[in-house]
């Protein structure tokens, strides 16, 4: 079952982001007079097909990672005499690039759909607002509960949209100036040198090296409701009861509680087993010991005891970093737009550096990773799904346009070059190319797929 829902998940998300691309080339070379012979949704053998009434075969075939849309092109095959003018290769050099071009535009369009609709319902996000600051952070006067407004005149409104700011100045180890707001609503601008970040930093720790934490409600380990008829009832526990201790291990507040309880609730063997909770009880300390009990729906023990409630201060502070990010159509699109090119840009940015080794090659991920992100974000509702969507494809957009061989930004170098030398690459030239762009995409995915068993076994 572990296993069924990530291919679920990857195969509807190949499924939806192929079909897209290719039906770009196959609507603007019909819009180009080009015939298209096969609309291709994945590789290899069919598993479905039919030829529809425009004469083109539409399939499915077996292998999901791709498709392909043929086109009627005397490179490839003889062309009757009437058809040739709906042969793509006789086709002007500007209608050539559209076609191959229409493939990642279409990407980048659903991505900018998908980041709509995905604002038109809404999203849960975390503002910036900081824990206690270490290292860098701390030094430069960043303060708990200062919230990040912008890095370098970027307008940052989430963690994910401090990190992507974030991240490229570390990588460079250059100077990110940043726009906080207190708690008492003052704005004031502080500078982290990235400097001094160390030789072993990586970038999927940027926060961390930094020195920032996000900021997380904490409640005291008050007993706030105790469930009847459950071990922790039964032990005597009564609401406001203050939790010092479990099995002698110092608790902080109430996370400690929700991290100890499972910890020390079972032994080696899986079996249930008892605790010593130590009790501060208006002012007197008492000792309990208490045996969990699992939980029928979770499976994972519990001793019957609820969270207390939040003062009317923590709500606040609560109800000022975790919000839904909900818009109207027409400032959805706005929004939508933006976060495609913050997206756009990090993702251009972060190939750059590692082609030029300032970013590690563990960035790359294969179709594992893919599959698990897929699964994750489907189980986390819509929006989640739709932001994965949107993410996978412009960055299918990017991949493509990359002028490699074998890839449609290759395709279109070659194009480029005939602008520039008044004739069509040459047939020798091009073969070479597919082979060199072959190992090219071949010694990529490989690093990605090694990348994934590295996480797997991790």
């Amino acid at each position: 079952m572990e296993l069924i829902g990530p291919i679920f998940w990857l195969l509807v998300a190949l499924g939806l982001l192929v079909t897209f691309h290719e039906f770009g080339h196959f609507w603007v070379a019909r819009k180009c007079g080009v015939r298209v012979l096969c609309f291709s949704v994945g590789f290899g053998r069919p598993i479905w097909s039919r030829e529809g009434r425009d004469g083109t075969r539409y399939q499915i075939a077996a292998i999901p990672l791709g498709g392909y849309v043929k086109m009627l092109d005397e490179r490839a095959a003889p062309v009757p005499t009437e058809q040739t003018s709906e042969s793509f290769n006789r086709k002007p050099v500007g209608q050539r690039i559209a076609i191959v071009a229409a493939g990642p535009i279409f990407n980048l369009i659903f991505a900018v759909a998908a980041f709509w609709l995905m604002f038109v319902i809404g999203i849960a996000a975390v503002r910036p607002v900081v824990d206690e600051p270490v290292g860098i952070a701390r030094d430069a006067g960043i303060q708990t509960q200062d919230q990040i407004m912008a890095v370098n005149d970027q307008r940052v409104e989430t963690w994910p949209h401090a990190v992507l700011a974030l991240m490229p100045i570390a990588l460079d180890r250059g100077i990110a100036r940043v726009e906080l707001k207190s708690r008492n609503q003052d704005i004031r601008e502080v500078t982290l040198d990235l400097s001094q970040l160390g030789p072993d930093f990586k970038e999927e720790n940027t926060l961390e090296a930094i020195g920032l934490t996000p900021w997380r409600p904490t409640l005291p380990p008050e007993v706030g409701e105790v469930t009847d008829n459950l071990p922790a009832s039964r032990a005597g526990l009564r609401s406001g009861d203050r939790i010092v201790s479990i099995n002698g291990q110092a608790v902080n507040d109430w996370q400690s509680i929700t991290t100890l309880i499972p910890n020390e609730a079972v032994d080696g063997s899986g079996q249930t087993q008892p605790m010593r909770f130590l009790i501060n009880r208006d002012g007197l300390e008492i000792e309990r010991v208490i045996e969990a009990t699992f939980d029928e729906q979770s499976g994972r023990p519990m001793i019957g005891i609820q969270a207390p409630e939040p003062s009317a201060e923590l709500r606040e502070a609560m109800a000022a970093t975790f919000v839904i990010q909900r818009h109207g159509p027409i400032e959805a699109l706005g929004d939508a737009t933006s976060e495609t090119w913050r997206l756009t840009t990090a993702t251009i940015g972060m190939l750059g550096r590692m082609i030029a080794g300032r970013a590690s090659l563990d960035n790359l991920s294969g179709p594992i990773t893919v599959a698990q992100l897929a699964d994750q974000s489907a189980r986390l509702g819509v929006s989640r799904f739709l932001f994965f969507l949107g993410l996978i494809s412009l960055s299918l957009a990017i991949i493509n346009l990359l002028p490699i061989p074998m890839l449609d930004g290759g395709h279109l170098l070659y194009y480029l070059i005939e602008i520039l030398k008044g004739s069509p690459v040459s047939e020798h030239t091009q073969v070479v190319g597919q082979y060199v762009g072959l190992m090219l995409i071949v010694m990529l995915m490989g690093i990605a797929i090694f990348n994934d068993i590295l996480r797997l076994i991790a």
